[in-house]
């Protein structure tokens, strides 16, 4: 097993380090205070192949490895969250989704434009009345001829107001049948019935663009399901095996980021006639900060690891986002403490640190959620059994 990183992801992570001091941390604060997201940051993404950083090139993407989209993430949520949750949607949970179980007509259409950056995808699972328990979506697709009519809505969606294409996911048979009776569907903003309206109040990641979006007897074309009827709870949690992923390298940028600002404050900030740095129980929380950083990273890229081979990985994709979102949001916690009342205050990035963590404690699979997954796997009450569609290994 190799921990040393290549001299292509070495540059990698100095190329997206640059890009966030430059165009992200000068501007982020007043981004946050005023909830705005820039879009224009997407192309600038897509200008340096990184909103197809782990796509392959015949797809239109830069056809890295999938730890490398882990870099990505850590150092764009080292600038801020809302920015690695916009590479978590497009990539992580629409663009490998597509690689992995559209057909060729598919990804030539919809994933080939993304990967380049061209278009932005995003993705809709939760409801309302629907989260951790996928079987209660209301969400319908029922078929007429040769289109399905969709309708319902879904809420807590990234990029509602900027994305072009939405994976969403329906009911297409009795919701007695629960799971086996849920599809995909690839949706284009522009397509009549569809529209969406921002969610504004957020406790955390203000600058990034979350809301809901609606579906009122919206026509998909039939060449528009992706993978079978029936297939969509599959797809959804393969899905999932890939957001929790870029949640999880973004968690590891969160303490790396909760690290340098607490290291810089500790030697700034003296009492007591010394940097409180000097202080143990300041160097208690550092320590956990560093642990913390290691640790989640290594989980990550184990999990990485397991997908450049093609092998399935939710048992261990899980493990890191429980504990990389548990650490960030710890080291969060610490980081305020150690800069004390200035903690407090906007004039300092930490509050919004702590702001930021606690929401990918919650989505994407709840902390109790993982918890319980990883009971089970332990004590021999889950398996995974092989999808019939696996996401292709990375090729050298």
């Amino acid at each position: 097993m190799n921990f040393d990183f290549t001299e292509e992801q070495m540059m990698l992570r100095r190329t997206v380090r640059d890009f966030t001091d430059k165009e992200i941390l000068p501007y982020i604060a007043e981004w946050d205070r005023r909830g705005y997201f820039d879009p224009s940051l997407l192309p600038k993404l897509a200008a340096l192949g990184l909103m197809g950083v782990c796509i392959p090139e015949k797809y239109g993407g830069s056809g890295m490895d999938y730890n490398a989209l882990a870099i990505v993430c850590e150092e764009l949520e080292r600038g801020d969250t809302a920015f690695r949750t916009a590479v978590s949607v497009h990539i992580g949970l629409n663009s490998m989704t597509l690689l992995q179980w559209g057909t060729e007509e598919q990804k030539l259409k919809y994933l080939v434009p993304q990967a380049k950056g061209e278009k932005i995808g995003a993705f809709g699972l939760t409801e309302p009345g629907a989260g951790s328990d996928v079987a209660a979506l209301q969400a319908t697709a029922t078929k007429q001829d040769d289109h399905y009519i969709l309708n319902g809505q879904k809420t807590w969606i990234s990029l509602c107001d900027i994305a072009d294409h939405f994976l969403v996911f329906a009911y297409t048979g009795e919701k007695s049948a629960k799971h086996k009776a849920i599809s995909a569907f690839i949706i284009e903003r522009t397509w009549d019935g569809f529209s969406s309206k921002a969610i504004k109040g957020k406790h955390g990641i203000r600058s990034g663009n979350t809301g809901e979006i609606f579906f009122d007897n919206v026509k998909v074309p039939k060449e528009n399901l992706l993978g079978e009827e029936g297939e969509g709870f599959k797809i959804a949690m393969a899905a999932l095996d890939n957001g929790r992923f870029t949640v999880a390298a973004g968690a590891v940028g969160q303490i790396m980021a909760c690290l340098e600002s607490s290291i810089k404050y500790a030697h700034e900030r003296e009492t007591f006639g010394k940097e409180i740095g000097k202080h143990q129980l300041v160097q208690q929380m550092i320590a956990k900060m560093e642990a913390g950083f290691q640790m989640s990273r290594l989980l990550v890229y184990r999990a990485g690891e397991l997908k450049n081979r093609g092998k399935r990985n939710t048992r261990e994709t899980s493990l890191a986002k429980w504990q990389a979102c548990d650490f960030a949001n710890a080291a969060a916690n610490d980081a305020v403490q150690i800069h004390g009342a200035y903690g407090y205050s906007d004039e300092y990035p930490v509050e919004r640190y702590l702001r930021n963590s606690k929401a990918p404690v919650i989505y994407e699979g709840t902390r109790e959620v993982h918890t319980i997954m990883q009971a089970e796997y332990v004590l021999g009450y889950r398996q995974d059994k092989p999808l019939n569609k696996t996401l292709p290994p990375w090729e050298n």
